[in-house]
């Protein structure tokens, strides 16, 4: 299975960075190490094959599935849709994910509903399930793509944007970044983030599927999401 799972011989494990760690998104140490719940997740599965890490790290989730499509990397972690689900293969869910939006102080926008009128300017991370969502929900605005949450947080910062769309735990520490933002009640996407692969590896795709099973059983995964301070946060079932 390991040459199929790895078939450079290193676990290639792709993740995407924020400007803070959440549940799906890993942030740097001061010396450049990727951080968060995907990280430990991943080292966590390549001890338990005996394989060496590789991270690679990408702005966005459509960037990594993009790269697992192509066979650049070999693992990833993040939220399914249907159009993901066509190119690629997905193990268990570890998180289920609530997509909303982070509106400015000045925009008055209080709800979900609120988001979509005429003229309030959206911006969401290019390629990902949330612009996706966004702009299938949205009637009267369309959301705007922009290449990283770091980006999407200055555009909110300097006022050239209304509304950011992403999930609500990646949201909640931005909101301190932005000076007058507040997440709104109501979300527009209910989803998971799951364990994804290239498709064509149906051992790989065992074995993982076996390993995150066990690792939420054990509780592996929860100590690992409590470990990084999501302790409030139910596991996938």
């Amino acid at each position: 299975m390991n040459a199929e799972l790895a078939p450079t011989g290193s676990l290639r494990v792709g993740l995407v960075e924020a400007p803070s760690a959440g549940l799906v998104f890993i942030s740097r140490s001061t010396a450049g190490k990727p951080e968060g719940v995907t990280a430990d997740l991943s080292a966590a599965f390549a001890r338990t094959r005996g394989l060496p890490l590789a991270f690679t790290v990408f702005p966005n989730s459509g960037a990594a599935a993009s790269a697992l499509q192509a066979g650049a990397i070999d693992m990833s972690f993040m939220p399914v849709d249907a159009t993901r689900r066509q190119v690629l293969d997905f193990g268990p869910a570890y998180y289920d994910l609530e997509s909303t939006y982070l509106v400015s102080g000045a925009s008055g926008i209080t709800d979900v509903a609120q988001v979509d009128r005429p003229g309030v300017r959206v911006i969401a991370i290019d390629g990902t399930t949330t612009i996706r969502a966004s702009a299938r929900t949205l009637t009267q605005t369309k959301p705007v793509a922009v290449p990283s949450v770091a980006v999407a947080v200055e555009r909110m910062r300097s006022g050239q944007a209304d509304a950011l769309a992403l999930s609500r735990d990646t949201l909640q520490p931005i909101v301190p970044q932005v000076p007058g933002s507040r997440i709104v009640t109501g979300g527009f996407q209910q989803t998971q983030v799951a364990v994804a692969l290239p498709k064509g590896r149906p051992a790989a795709l065992h074995g993982v599927t076996e390993w995150l099973d066990d690792a939420k059983h054990s509780g592996l995964v929860r100590r690992i999401f409590d470990a990084h301070g999501f302790g409030s946060v139910p596991v996938a079932p």
